[in-house]
C-alpha cells in the first residue's frame, strides 16, 4: 500500500468514515463551498455512506441527505448533523424519481460517486462510467433547484470532453477536479457544475416544485 493510500485509509478510520473516498468530496467542498447549511442533498451511489455522512455534517440540522444505492446502506446520522434517508434503488428505474418527489420538492445539490464494475478494458470502463454519469446528469435536470450544484465522478476517455460540454449546457460554471486523495494512476476525475440553469423545454410536470 502506498504511503498516500495508507494515510487516507487511516484518516478515514480515525474520523469514523466507512471509506477513504470521503476526502474526494471534502477537498472540493473546502475549495468551492457548494454544500451549504440547511440544504437538501441527493447522493447517488452512496454506499458505504461516507459522502452522505460528510454532506450531513456540512449542511447540518434542518438539512436532509437522500442517499441512494442499489446496496442497502443503514448508518445513523450523527448528533447536530442533517437527517439522512437511505434509499435502496437502482438509479435507472423510474420509480426512484417518483419516490424522491413524494418526499421532497427538489434538491439543492446532487453528488455522485457512482462507478461501474471495472473490466480492465479502458474503453469499456469509460463508456460504462459515462452511462452512469449521464444518468446522474439526467436526474440533476429533473430534480435540482435553480442555481443548484452537481458533483460527480467520471472516468476519463475519448468521450469525456463531450460530457463536459453537456454539463456546460446546464450549469453556469463547470470545473474539472482531480483531488489529491485520488490515486495518481486512476483515470477518475470529478466534474463540478455550479449555477444550474433549468432548460426552457423541460416539461412542466418534470420540474421540481419551488
Amino acid at each position: 500500500m502506498r504511503k498516500e493510500q495508507d494515510f487516507y485509509f487511516h484518516k478515514a478510520k480515525k474520523e469514523n468514515y466507512p471509506a477513504r473516498s470521503v476526502y474526494k468530496l471534502e477537498e472540493a467542498q473546502k475549495k468551492h463551498k457548494f454544500l451549504k447549511r440547511r440544504q437538501r442533498v441527493l447522493d447517488l451511489g452512496c454506499h458505504p455512506g461516507s459522502w452522505s455522512l460528510y454532506a450531513a455534517k456540512i449542511i447540518g440540522e434542518g438539512g436532509v441527505v437522500a442517499g441512494v444505492d442499489i446496496q442497502l446502506t443503514d448508518i445513523p446520522a450523527q448528533k447536530d448533523h442533517a437527517e439522512i434517508r437511505w434509499l435502496c434503488y437502482d438509479v435507472y428505474v423510474d420509480e426512484l424519481v417518483v419516490e424522491l418527489r413524494k418526499h421532497w420538492p427538489g434538491f439543492h445539490v446532487l453528488i455522485s460517486d457512482m462507478a461501474p464494475s471495472t473490466t480492465g478494458n479502458r474503453f469499456t470502463d469509460h463508456q460504462q462510467s459515462l452511462r452512469l454519469v449521464r444518468r446522474a446528469l439526467e436526474l440533476a435536470g429533473l430534480l435540482l433547484h435553480e442555481n443548484g450544484s452537481f458533483y460527480c465522478k467520471v472516468f476519463q476517455g475519448e468521450d469525456f470532453p463531450a460530457f463536459v460540454e453537456e454539463c456546460k449546457q446546464l450549469f453556469a460554471e463547470v470545473k474539472i477536479i482531480k483531488p489529491q486523495s485520488s490515486r495518481v494512476e486512476s483515470r477518475e476525475v470529478f466534474v463540478l457544475g455550479m449555477g444550474f440553469r433549468r432548460q426552457k423545454n423541460l416539461e412542466k410536470h418534470d420540474r421540481p416544485l419551488a
